[in-house]
């Protein structure tokens, strides 16, 4: 009866700290120091929720840059349901899907001269990768720049803008948030829609009696919104 009464209070310590007082002072200081992060990354927009910096999308139309295909359960991105295919090296399987990939990836950006990057081809284990390495989006804007009708040194340039370096080389590679991307790649042509939108006419001045946009302009600002519905139902 000796030790067990101490046994019973060390417990019922251990339980108070462990089981709350931790848990309450971490969250508090995550919250208080690293709101964002704890709070799950989340890309915000014209006050609505896009999506997180951390877990990619299923982009599939023209004018998104693709992140790796996925191969989680239901449907690919499935933040629910992360894992791989589990394929080996040697499976003819992963050998057939690869072959695939290349093919559709060479009809949709024939553009490209270059060999399509591994990564473009192959699943990661996670199957919710939200990067590529620079290279592996370089190959897709000869795609995304016709699609949108933007130039290639505007999608370079917007590349450049979202490359993340890791502090220390042993840290990891190069990257490009694909999400982040994307909604950038969204903004500017709606930004460049709207120049042309505002541009005066021949003889005319600014801002008066511009001519309206046109309907290719007009249909393709349409597309464009209904693509940011997208980014906010693929979470």
């Amino acid at each position: 009866m000796a030790m067990l009464r101490p046994a019973i209070l060390l417990f019922i310590l251990l339980a108070l700290v462990t089981g709350g007082v931790y848990p309450l002072v971490t969250t508090a200081l995550g919250q208080w120091w690293f709101a964002d992060q704890a709070n799950g990354s989340l890309i915000r927009q014209e006050g609505e929720i896009r999506g997180s910096r951390l877990i990619g999308q299923d982009f599939t139309a023209p004018g998104y840059f693709h992140g790796r295909p996925s191969a989680t359960a239901e449907s690919p991105y499935n933040p629910l349901a992360s894992g791989g295919s589990n394929l080996a090296g040697s499976n003819p399987e992963l050998d057939n899907a690869v072959r695939a990939r290349i093919a559709a990836l060479r009809v949709a950006n024939p553009q490209a001269s270059q060999a399509v990057p591994v990564e473009l081809v192959t699943a990661s284990g996670s199957g919710l990768d939200y990067s590529l390495t620079p290279q592996a989006v370089a190959w897709q804007i000869p795609r995304v720049a016709q699609a949108r009708q933007l130039t290639p040194a505007q999608l370079s340039q917007l590349v450049a803008e979202h490359t993340q370096k890791p502090l220390f080389s042993a840290m990891g590679g190069t990257v490009v948030n694909i999400v982040e991307l994307n909604l950038g790649a969204g903004r500017t042509k709606e930004k460049l829609n709207d120049r042309r939108a505002s541009a005066p006419g021949p003889g005319q001045t600014a801002g008066a009696g511009c001519h309206p946009p046109s309907r290719q302009a007009e249909n393709l600002f349409r597309r464009l919104r209904g693509g940011r519905q997208d980014l906010r139902h693929a979470q």
